[in-house]
């Protein structure tokens, strides 16, 4: 079975096997103090261009999710989202067991607009009764979102400027944060992701580690005791060093973008294939996630050699499913379905 159901089936990259094996019987501090977190850390800084940045790594994205919006949010405030946000539909509830409700904004593609943020906050203060409702208190988008969607640089400027006029922070989850960066499509860096927001964070569980996610706080005011978070959430990984190491090798000579193109690369052949062959698709992403639509008779019959996502019914006889390419996608594999697609 050739496998394009998700972006983690594979391990990690082979220089961070290489690293890990390297310092495996160094004695280091613990909990995130040792020099491959402070590296990683510089390394990040320097990139986004953040030299004021808190940085802080966790083991994997819904307990970052987690952890982040409780950190900023009041007992009575919600976090606003996509209804197609990730903390929305696949996180089973983790953000309202803090206490915290998710307020779910319909969108057709999953992607915010800065005009439903004014509408929602202005709905909210509007209402004689708001004191009886929860408030807004942040904004949750993730880039790229479910959908396989970015966000162009205007348009998360205008989200961002919104927010803060609204005085909501913004939070941006990075899962796929190197896949969205290297598509053709973008049209912003790093740099300009850390500058339109108050806290994201850098995907690595899906872009070349093991495991881990690196949290980039930008805005000072959500900077300060932050670790206690981490640790009442039972995020403060004991063996720190094995994120460290990791986000420091991914960072060196440009590694975590190349891969991520790598994805890209991928992504776009198998979407060349199944467009070239007249299917349509659900949603038209540019990174590593692709959402055709095929008779079921296509999928039965490549479901035989191939694994992927269902995604949703589109008709009696046709469905939307997800092929999904990463770092460590084989151009052998991808030539294989196309062969298949197109025959």
């Amino acid at each position: 079975m050739i496998r394009f159901e998700c972006d983690y089936a594979e391990g990690a990259c082979p220089e961070i096997i290489k690293k890990l094996q390297e310092t495996n019987m160094e004695q280091t501090p613990g909990y995130g103090e040792d020099i491959y977190c402070n590296s990683a850390r510089e390394k990040i800084k320097k990139i986004c261009n953040c030299p004021n940045a808190e940085i802080q790594f966790l083991v994997g994205g819904t307990q970052t999710n987690m952890i982040v919006i409780n950190s900023i949010l009041k007992s009575y405030q919600g976090v606003i989202s996509s209804d197609a946000g990730h903390i929305n539909v696949h996180e089973t509830g983790a953000i309202e067991a803090t206490g915290h409700k998710v307020l779910a904004i319909n969108t057709e593609d999953g992607k915010l607009t800065a005009n439903q943020i004014k509408e929602v906050y202005k709905a909210h203060y509007n209402d004689e009764n708001h004191e009886h409702m929860v408030q807004p208190g942040m904004v949750y988008i993730s880039y790229p979102t479910e959908n396989g969607l970015i966000y162009t640089k205007k348009e998360l400027e205008s989200l961002y400027e919104t927010c803060k006029e609204c005085n909501l922070p913004l939070y941006i989850d990075g899962a796929r944060l190197g896949y969205g960066l290297m598509s053709d499509e973008s049209d912003m860096t790093i740099s300009d992701i850390a500058k339109n927001c108050d806290v994201f964070y850098i995907g690595g569980t899906k872009v070349g580690a093991l495991f881990g996610e690196a949290v980039v706080i930008t805005n000072n005011d959500f900077q300060k005791n932050f670790r206690y978070h981490i640790k009442q959430r039972g995020g403060l990984l004991a063996k720190g060093r094995l994120l460290g190491i990791q986000f420091d090798t991914l960072f060196e000579n440009n590694l975590y973008f190349n891969i991520s193109n790598h994805a890209i690369d991928m992504a776009m052949k198998i979407k060349k294939a199944f467009s070239d062959k007249g299917y349509n698709f659900l949603y038209n992403s540019n990174t590593n996630q692709q959402f055709p639509i095929l008779p079921n008779e296509v999928l039965s019959k490549l479901s035989e050699k191939y694994s992927f996502s269902f995604w949703e019914k589109v008709d009696e006889n046709n469905s939307a499913v997800r092929f999904c390419t990463s770092w460590a996608t084989k151009s052998e594999d991808v030539d294989e379905l196309i062969t298949d697609i197109l025959n």
